[in-house]
């Protein structure tokens, strides 16, 4: 799946480390992805956390996609900060999850929290 995204490649967005339900990804914060305040955009904070909640929902097997999701921004990022996410599930049900992820600076401060929704496609559903 990882292999097909061309959104995260061109953000530089890294696959680190792949279990079932659990994922961790990792980018560079470039001056490209900064707002006007000079911070880290939140939605690339968010992008590279959806990647990792996608990384570790499709793990299974079936197709899987998000259904919603929420973040919380806890600290800022700024250019050249390494970005690392974890994503762990929460639990499954039925074709459903739900996976937290937090997103944090290579000095441990957490960036972002995450929360994921994920729905597994039907073998039959129309892309």
């Amino acid at each position: 799946m990882l292999d097909a995204d061309t959104a995260s490649a061109a953000l530089g967005i890294e696959l680190v480390d792949l279990a079932e339900g659990r994922a961790v990804c990792r980018m560079t914060v470039t001056d490209q992805m900064i707002n006007g305040h000079g911070l880290c955009h939140g939605g690339y904070v968010f992008l590279l956390a959806d990647t990792t909640f996608a990384c570790a929902c499709n793990t299974y097997g079936p197709v899987t996609v998000a259904a919603g999701a929420d973040v919380t921004f806890v600290a800022p990022a700024r250019a050249g900060d390494g970005l690392v996410a974890e994503a762990a599930e929460r639990t499954r049900f039925g074709r459903s999850g739900i996976y937290d992820v937090t997103v944090r600076r290579n000095d441990g401060q957490v960036v972002a929290e995450f929360r994921g929704r994920s729905r597994e496609m039907r073998p039959d559903a129309p892309r």
